[in-house]
């Protein structure tokens, strides 16, 4: 489970950096944070202290955070269209995740970690688009939702 999470949330923010990249923000590739290596993404609370703490004491929820990746808005080409793509991009990969953790649910090979992984992988990555989604400051639903609303 833990290493769905890990890996699903470094996935969240390269995907913030990537669409940031392609709306003309390079900051995130400048500071080396478009990578799946975790290294970069590790936040010592949020990425181990809190879900090591969870797991040792089998609080039933695992959760966690990694490191925000930088973005300067004023890069984008377009502000408006740059801040709606960069805040949907990290729930909308979670939901891609989501979808090919059900298709190898779906393919049943057999082995009952697979399954788990799989399992546990639609879980987390729907729960991840679904929270991040809520409209309150950090998360990308408060970006979207203050881009949307007039002035």
């Amino acid at each position: 489970m833990a290493i769905v999470l890990l890996f699903s949330i470094i996935v969240h923010e390269v995907a913030h950096g990537y669409v940031a990249l392609l709306n003309g923000d390079p900051t995130a590739r400048i500071m080396g944070r478009i990578t799946l290596n975790p290294g970069p993404h590790i936040d010592p609370v949020g990425s181990i202290l809190i879900p090591g703490i969870l797991l040792l004491t089998h609080a039933g929820l695992l959760f966690g955070w990694a490191k925000p990746v930088p973005v300067n808005p004023l890069n984008f080409r377009n502000y408006r269209w740059g801040e709606i793509t960069v805040s949907a991009a990290g729930p909308l990969s979670n939901l891609a995740l989501a979808v090919a953790f059900a298709f190898l649910l779906r393919l049943d090979l057999g082995n009952v970690g697979v399954v788990k992984m799989a399992y546990f992988g639609v879980i987390i990555n729907i729960f991840l688009a679904l929270f991040n989604l809520i409209p309150i400051p950090p998360l990308d639903g408060s970006h979207i939702l203050a881009i949307l609303l007039p002035p």
